[in-house]
């Protein structure tokens, strides 16, 4: 794994017990290792976080997940404990992680497959190219390519981390954060501001022109699962309404969804609401 360094100290893994309690798997494929965390029991469930994100993405969701399925969740190539890809394209990204993924499980077993933001079109792009996906979930998926609200302009982290002022980079982030993660700045809380921080610092894998494009659809039609596509009601990168009527229109097996009083980070502010609305989609035969 490569060694990163940082200006800021501060973990790539936050010290959680959901972080004691996961079997981590480091798993290589073409000489690029992927760290997966393994919690709970049952049938196997993947969990693909965002851009500038880290497995923490579903630190609010794993537990209650882990209750009915054997969760699956990496660092993404490229992102936290993981290393770069040898490209810096989807494809190679996708690859990767389902190599590794069918190393785990293996290349025949049927999953459940959940991603979020960038990991909602890395989802749909695996659940295409792999199949055996039993029902698929994306929460705020990037590549929808249609138009986005944001509610003002990112500060630049790196600039705050260079500076070595720890306190400079927690106000950064919070900005951030509420500008594109959370609607509710009291949701801003200290776990929020670790997770985002830790994931940022750890990115090596730049996804913003990827989001930006429009394949989604396309990855769509080549997925026979079942689909449920979801959105924070207050999610700056997509007008949720709007986009899930083009995405869903003449797909039979696709479900919209929108969670109340949740931003783009809609499992981190709004978890049991997503805990609910995924362990029913997701639990269905």
């Amino acid at each position: 794994m490569e060694n990163r360094n940082n200006a800021i100290s501060i973990s790539s893994r936050p010290e959680t017990l959901l972080e004691a309690r996961a079997t981590l798997h480091r798993v290589a494929h073409q000489g690029c290792h992927v760290c997966w965390r393994q919690l709970g029991d049952g049938p196997p469930l993947v969990l693909l976080h965002g851009g500038h994100g880290s497995w923490l993405h579903w630190v609010r969701n794993i537990e209650a997940l882990a209750g009915r399925f054997t969760v699956w969740v990496p660092d993404m190539p490229g992102y936290g404990d993981s290393d770069t890809p040898p490209e810096p394209t989807l494809k190679s990204l996708v690859d990767i992680t389902m190599a590794t993924l069918n190393q785990l499980v293996g290349d025949t077993a049927r999953i459940r497959l959940a991603g979020f933001s960038f990991g909602g079109l890395v989802g749909a792009h695996l659940a295409a190219q792999r199949g055996r996906v039993h029902r698929l979930a994306l929460l705020g998926p990037g590549g929808h390519g249609g138009q986005r609200r944001p509610s003002g302009e990112l500060l630049s982290w790196r600039s705050a981390a260079d500076s070595g002022d720890a306190n400079a980079l927690a106000g950064v982030m919070r900005h951030n954060l509420a500008a594109h993660m959370l609607h509710d700045p009291a949701r801003i809380d200290a776990l929020a501001v670790q997770v985002h921080t830790a994931a940022c610092l750890n990115t090596r894998f730049y996804s913003k022109a990827i989001s930006r494009s429009a394949t989604l659809a396309g990855a769509l039609d080549q997925c026979h699962a079942p689909i449920l596509l979801a959105w924070g009601e207050h999610d700056v990168t997509a007008q949720p309404e709007a986009i899930g009527r083009t995405l869903s229109a003449g797909r039979a097996n696709c479900r919209t969804h929108v969670v109340a009083d949740a931003g783009h980070w809609a499992q981190f502010e709004q978890p049991d609401a997503v805990h609910h609305l995924l362990l029913d989609w997701l639990g269905s035969d």
